[in-house]
């Protein structure tokens, strides 16, 4: 087993973002859907769009509870939002099921779990992408995380690839294990988890760590403490999808999501504070990191 390699900018040289000349349009960067959002967590939904379209998507779509679907047209009126039934639970509601469905089969990348609530018709929202027969990366985050182990064989099929980004909660629930033996061993932890679902696998700490599905591995030191903070890991996501819409491998998307989002907490550490930034002042930093 090969040591992790140190993420910086250097290694990512080797793994170039998709150019899009100036005379590009938005159809060349690329259609996005964040499945996200939920009437307890409305700005999931916003922070995860806002950091896609800060990464470059060309053009943004939210699938997301109807009860905010306005509320987030106002919030971000580059985004077309599509706003779905729920159930009394927050849920889904399975007859918004095929409708979503049509939404990411057009897409160029779906992120999908930001925000919304965990429950049968989110499993039935997630089979149905699995086996609809398109052909995209897909970002998998917070809400659909524990529900990947049963799904392992239909990801490692899916011709997309993916992106998971668990912090180390979630990735005890993927892996039914303790919290503690996660946090002990996280690269451990990312590497079972890529080679169990043939994704690239992000575990979220003190020191991140990206894992491909042939085990590739890579280690991030920065960010800092900051960005453990409410809607970081929505912002992650975002930006990640992002890049994905743009024609990026899940595993550039993934590197370069980590970087971005992790220089953007270092930043703030710097001029704000080494705690207490918020993950909405993440999002105006991106296009600078990304493009320099």
């Amino acid at each position: 087993m090969k040591a992790a390699e140190t993420l910086d900018r250097a290694l990512l040289d080797r793994f170039p973002l998709p150019d899009h000349p100036e005379e590009s349009s938005k159809e060349d960067r690329g259609r996005l859907l964040v499945v996200a959002g939920s009437r307890e967590l409305p700005g999931a939904a916003l922070l995860a769009g806002i950091a896609a379209l800060r990464a470059g998507a060309g053009k943004l779509q939210i699938a997301t509870a109807r009860s905010i679907a306005v509320q987030l047209g106002v919030m971000i009126p580059e985004a077309r939002v599509v706003g779905h039934a729920e159930t009394d639970e927050g849920c889904v509601d399975p007859a918004e099921i095929g409708s979503i469905v049509a939404l990411a089969a057009q897409a160029h990348a779906v992120v999908i779990g930001c925000g919304l609530q965990t429950g049968d018709s989110l499993e039935a929202l997630l089979d149905a992408l699995l086996d609809c027969g398109a052909d995209m990366p897909l970002v998998l985050d917070a809400a659909v995380l524990t529900c990947l182990g049963a799904r392992a064989d239909a990801l490692r099929a899916w011709p997309g690839g993916a992106v998971i980004l668990p912090h180390a909660g979630e990735m005890a629930g993927l892996l039914d294990c303790d919290r503690e033996a996660i946090e002990a061993e996280p690269e451990t932890a990312a590497r079972r988890a890529a080679a169990l679902l043939g994704v690239v696998s992000v575990i979220k700490g003190p020191f991140s760590y990206i894992v491909a599905p042939d085990g590739r591995t890579f280690q991030y030191e920065g960010g800092g403490v900051g960005l453990a903070t409410s809607g970081s890991g929505d912002t992650l996501a975002g930006i990640v999808g992002g890049y994905c819409a743009r024609g990026a491998d899940p595993l550039t998307a993934a590197l370069w999501g980590v970087y971005t989002h992790g220089e953007a907490g270092r930043l703030l550490g710097e001029r704000v504070g080494r705690v207490g930034f918020l993950a909405r002042e993440i999002l105006d930093l991106i296009p600078g990191i990304a493009n320099n």
